[in-house]
């Protein structure tokens, strides 16, 4: 008997059950931002704490240590399995399991009051129980950081190897074209039109259906629902998204849904072999993100499939009108004043990032206290955009993150453009007649290029590591900068 494969299999059948037992935590917590009664609130709260009690119990197990320390598997499969193993290991080795329980305990709870304070534009409702979770995270971050920085280890979260001096400079490059370029947009004499009129929900969910079969979504593995802010949940075979309907604006669950879609579909698209192993989810926000953004943006906001989604919307709605294909274009693109993130154009969404960024690592820090977050955020957001927040709801409250213990998470949406720029530029040197099947609501050049040189890895590779290979070159901000400085000069005839 080969004691190295012994134990190497033994932890892989105990990782096994972890992987499943997390999966059965994250539909919890899928449960309740869509079907769950509202009354079943602390109850939720003291399930998910018990359920991150079994699985920090399991992450901690001190057979892990046993198993890694004997295994020696063969190939780099088995290598990367174990590496991801160890690097959970010890990070949770360091987080009391108290720590842990509570944390979820309470994260829970507090999506609950944060979405009852959004409702309500009720800041001072809220802030106890941000206060807590952050009191929290910064308790778990100084466990993670063992005396270095407090944000770094909580960014290792969502983005092994990224830290905050390294998305700083990030930002520091891409902050002065992107602001010149909005200027020029904004000051542009030719301004295409916005969307107006009214678009039954209906109709919207069932274009925003259309949308995610064209995308590739496999809907025997998925499904659509509603929540207040749009999210996708799940790996494997179950890889479920949802969306939100403004009547008024068809767009936000247009693209939503799409952005949605390109998670999913990356989970979905990872090798099936690696199911229920660390290697079966992606590998990073920052990928993750790169695919959600790639499908929204370069492919979904396209000329080519901006053509497609106009008929898509004639057929659908009887009273919509639209001059041509190319102001259809513009109206999608449309640069305008806007205060939320998820509904900002491309050249402004970074500069969203930019300002969450700066105030949750000053959170983090104890430069910024909690009760002077919305006053820091209102003159942060004046500063950058020029005019005022009307309502906390457009503020500081209009983001789900904070309420469930996601710091770190927001500079990996700017990350993951990044990579997407990279990735397009690379897919459309190696996809011939790319906008010719785009125009006609065919992806399948384009997603099936992403599935084979991103989404099929899972976590196999690093971050750096599985963009480098897809593209050929190390990630960098110049492909995306000069993809929006073509595209929006473009629309606005600069």
């Amino acid at each position: 008997m080969n004691i190295r494969t012994t134990a190497y299999d033994d932890l892989m059948a105990f990782q096994r059950q972890t992987e499943a037992l997390g999966q059965v935590a994250g539909r919890l917590d899928w449960d309740r931002e869509t079907t769950m009664p509202r009354g079943a609130a602390a109850q939720r709260a003291e399930e998910c704490g018990a359920m991150e009690a079994v699985l920090h119990a399991r992450r901690t197990d001190t057979r892990l240590g046993d198993w890694l320390e004997e295994a020696a598997p063969g190939d780099d499969v088995g290598r990367a399995n174990v590496r991801l193993i160890k690097r959970s290991f010890v990070r949770n080795s360091k987080i009391p399991a108290r720590l842990a329980e509570e944390l979820a305990r309470v994260t829970s709870a507090s999506q609950g009051v944060w979405a009852e304070a959004r409702a309500t534009n009720d800041v001072a409702a809220f802030l106890p129980s941000l206060k807590q979770v952050i009191d929290l995270r910064r308790e778990e971050a100084a466990c993670l950081a063992q005396g270095g920085d407090l944000y770094d280890a909580l960014i290792a979260d969502y983005e092994p190897g990224a830290t905050a001096a390294s998305l700083g400079d990030m930002f520091d490059r891409m902050r002065p074209r992107l602001v010149a370029l909005r200027g020029a947009v904004l000051d542009a004499d030719y301004q295409p039109e916005a969307m107006e009129g009214r678009f039954d929900a209906e109709g919207q969910m069932k274009v925003a259906r259309e949308l995610a079969t064209a995308f590739g979504y496999d809907w025997d593995r998925g499904r659509l629902d509603f929540s207040v802010h749009p999210f996708s949940s799940g790996s494997g075979s179950d890889a479920r998204i949802t969306t939100r309907v403004v009547e008024s604006d068809p767009f936000n669950c247009f693209y939503s849904t799409v952005h949605e879609v390109g998670h999913a579909c990356y989970e979905l698209g990872i090798d099936p072999s690696y199911a229920l192993t660390p290697l079966g989810a992606g590998v990073s926000m920052g990928v993750h993100e790169s695919q959600s953004r790639i499908y929204e943006n370069q492919l979904g906001r396209s000329r080519a499939f901006t053509g497609w989604l106009m008929g898509r919307m004639r057929a659908q709605f009887t009273d919509f009108i639209a001059k041509d294909a190319d102001a259809f274009y513009g109206t999608v693109n449309k640069v305008r004043a806007g205060y939320i993130r998820t509904e900002a154009d491309e050249v402004q969404y970074n500069l969203h990032v930019m300002l969450r960024f700066d105030l949750e690592r000053a959170l983090v820090s104890g430069d910024l206290l909690v009760g002077d977050l919305e006053a820091a955020w209102n003159d942060r957001f004046k500063a950058d955009f020029g005019f005022g927040v009307d309502k906390p709801s457009n503020g500081m409250l209009q983001d789900v993150h904070w309420s469930v213990g996601l710091f770190g998470y927001f500079p990996t949406y700017s990350l993951g453009n990044l990579y997407a720029g990279c990735l397009n530029q690379a897919m459309r040197a190696a996809v011939p007649g790319l906008d010719k099947a785009l125009a006609a609501g065919d992806t399948s050049g384009a997603t099936g290029w992403l599935r084979e040189n991103v989404q099929t890895h899972g976590g196999l590779h690093t971050p750096v590591e599985v963009i480098t290979r897809a593209c050929g070159f190390a990630p960098h901000e110049g492909p995306l900068l000069d993809y929006l400085e073509e595209k929006f000069r473009g629309i606005y005839k600069l």
